[in-house]
């Protein structure tokens, strides 16, 4: 019988269907940092959901299926995960439709200057102008990535009446095994209305009204976004960044938000977290801030759809079935 183990919460239906399987199950309690478990607790697991696997990884013994709770795993790098002999699967599509109705409140809220009425509002001062009045019918929202999160965006977006624009590294096709909650995201990959490849950048961001970034950190995207990329932007264009922080490099961002490359940001990820208070993002007018809460693990709704994706491939698994969002050697090696 094949033993598994968790260490992040899941509901109690989780667990309900998990022990109709042919499987041993130790659920432990919640931690939020790497820390050592006992030897003896790790060596005969053959299946492990894990946010922040312990210190003491190597006990794994007879590991066979690693499911992480995180959609990032850049904080494993240390662990050489390339070329390992188990299966690793991570929690793409978990947080998709989080993520993307952030991006559409702060598409919304941008185009609104809901911050500025915020402020009209403690200061008791009636103010009818313009920049209040915005919409986003209409707009061009311009995706830098086209996974989960790009796909439930550009759902929302075409509801919303936007024109939407995609920039990625390979052909958009098929969703293919990659965990999604029913009804949402974009399946076959057919709702943008244009698609750019890379190498197109400059053209791409050219014609947008939103950039909402899209993609995860690694090598190659580590501050991928400078001068020139924000400068190729419309003087009118906003800046979403769900994604990590390093990805725009700072200094050019603040230049950009200072001197009017930009119209404005909405920034959940961050330099540094937490945001230090003598960032000048906390006061610059034009910008938005949020803590990294745009998907969140904290979230309500978080430990059913975990649970739903690591059930579907705990049965995956033990069937001898292609696993959802398994990692490839190559996205470890772009680490």
């Amino acid at each position: 019988m094949k033993r598994v183990l968790i260490d992040v919460p899941v509901p109690d239906s989780t667990l309900r269907l998990l022990r109709e399987m042919p499987v041993q199950v130790e659920v432990l309690p919640e931690a939020h940092k790497f820390r050592p478990l006992p030897p003896e607790q790790l060596r005969n697991v053959h299946i492990y959901l894990n946010k922040m696997p312990p210190t003491n990884f190597e006990d794994l013994k007879s590991l066979e299926l690693l499911q992480l709770a995180t959609v990032g795993y850049e904080h494993l790098r240390h662990l050489k995960l390339a070329g390992q002999p188990f299966a690793i699967c991570n929690a793409r599509g978990v947080f998709d439709t989080a993520i993307a109705e952030w991006n559409l409140a702060m598409m919304i809220n941008l185009a609104r200057d809901i911050r500025g009425s915020i402020r009209n509002q403690e200061a008791a001062h009636w103010d009818k102008a313009l920049c209040f009045t915005g919409e986003i019918r209409g707009a061009t929202l311009g995706l830098w990535g086209y996974g989960g999160i790009g796909r439930e965006t550009a759902r929302l977006a075409k509801a919303f009446g936007m024109t939407v624009h995609v920039l990625t590294r390979k052909p958009v096709g098929p969703r293919g095994d990659n965990y999604a909650p029913d009804g949402t995201g974009d399946p076959d990959g057919t709702l943008p209305d244009q698609f750019f490849r890379s190498g197109r950048e400059l053209d791409f961001l050219s014609g947008l009204d939103f950039l909402v970034l899209a993609l995860p950190r690694t090598q190659h995207t580590d501050g991928m976004i400078g001068e020139a990329e924000l400068r190729a932007l419309p003087r009118t264009a906003f800046v979403l960044n769900p994604a990590r922080g390093t990805i725009i490099r700072e200094d050019a961002l603040l230049r950009a938000l200072r001197e009017g490359w930009i119209a404005g940001a909405a920034l959940d990820t961050h330099h540094a977290e937490p945001l230090p208070v003598d960032s000048p993002m906390w006061k610059l007018p034009n910008v938005i801030v949020t803590p990294h809460v745009s998907g969140a693990d904290r979230a309500v709704k978080f430990p059913a759809r975990m649970g739903d994706l690591f059930v579907q491939n705990v049965r995956r698994h033990l069937a001898g079935q292609a696993l959802l969002n398994r990692l490839t050697d190559n996205e470890f090696a772009e680490l």
